[in-house]
């Protein structure tokens, strides 16, 4: 039960590579929200959960392995999470930066193939916020999580501010900014 079939540090380096390696093949599997997961993405995460179990583990069923790699799983996240706060660059490379959609109600083609997001996809996130076509929207954001942000054109102020003035606060008296 408690007996390892290989020293204590392989179980380490095995869950590091684990870890990374889904890292970079879940970067490149474009952004998707749990909530967007189709039957299929569920399939898959549950096929690849049960094929890098015994990538990590190999024979071994000892329950110090099963803790060894789950407190290395659990600290490496702690740990990339806490990198990814401390640095922009490392949080871009990690969880990718915000992508513009839509701009002016144009669809901009090269991010939705990046994304790998349908037509379809992008339509029902803008009929959940109200916008009944693409002329509706002024902007829309891809986020990291794989949420959509959407500003629509009638939520714009009537005139820009000015010049260090947030879009939220105007001034008391309707004095040029």
């Amino acid at each position: 039960m408690w007996e390892m079939s290989a020293p204590w540090w392989e179980f380490i380096v095995r869950g590091l590579i684990v870890y990374f390696a889904l890292l970079i093949m879940m970067r490149l599997g474009g952004k998707r929200q749990i909530g967007q997961m189709t039957p299929f993405d569920l399939i898959l995460l549950l096929i690849l959960s049960e094929g890098v179990q015994n990538a990590m583990v190999g024979d071994d069923k000892s329950v110090s392995a099963g803790l060894i790699l789950a407190a290395t799983l659990i600290g490496i996240n702690v740990l990339v999470s806490w990198l990814s706060w401390r640095s922009r660059k490392f949080e871009y490379a990690v969880e990718g930066h915000p992508q513009l959609l839509i701009r002016h109600g144009k669809v901009i083609d090269k991010v939705m193939h990046g994304a790998r997001l349908t037509s379809d996809d992008l339509m029902k996130v803008l009929r959940r916020e109200g916008c009944a076509s693409l002329d509706d929207v002024y902007i829309a954001i891809l986020e990291n999580d794989g949420a959509i942000s959407v500003l629509k054109r009638k939520e714009l102020p009537e005139e820009p501010p000015g010049p260090g003035v947030s879009l939220w606060e105007r001034p008391e008296d309707d004095r040029p900014v």
